[in-house]
């Protein structure tokens, strides 16, 4: 097939976290399905919530991108999990997964209404993923007698 025949697609703008954004929700390399999910999405959280849908996903995002995480750490044979707050690029990209692993985790209703519907909830500090957050926070917090064994 020649190239000129090709529609070329021409996205709407859309900010790099947009962009990245989209790229988490990609299945299988289908940009194009991606793209239209969030196009959707955003549609979606405009019909429900007047104002800007761009900045409510912003919202969402800072509201659910987390501060302190756990990671195991080996010493004398046993395993901690020892408390350590999260860099900033590692808080985007956990945001951004836990908020699309909730929306695919429920069901009866297309991709972009979940993402739509988990994006409002999140917003508004509730929700699936903002609960990944807190069992995150909590479980960094519990093991904060660990925190000494991070130097190693």
């Amino acid at each position: 097939m020649n190239k000129k025949s090709l529609p070329k697609y021409i996205p709407e703008e859309s900010s790099p976290m947009q962009e990245k954004f989209i790229n988490y929700i990609m299945q299988q390399g289908k940009k194009s399905t991606a793209r239209r999910i969030f196009n959707d999405t955003l549609k979606m959280i405009a019909k429900k919530i007047p104002g800007d849908s761009e900045k409510l996903f912003k919202t969402a995002l800072e509201n659910i991108k987390p501060q302190l995480e756990v990671k195991p750490k080996r010493i004398g044979g046993a395993v901690y999990q020892v408390p350590r707050e999260v860099p900033e690029a590692r808080q985007l990209a956990l945001a951004c997964r836990w908020l699309i692993g909730a929306a695919r985790d429920k069901k009866g209703a297309d991709m972009a209404t979940r993402l739509a519907n988990e994006i409002i909830d999140a917003s508004n500090n509730t929700g699936a993923a903002m609960k990944k957050k807190e069992d995150t926070l909590r479980m960094a917090q519990a093991n904060k007698a660990f925190a000494h064994l991070a130097k190693y």
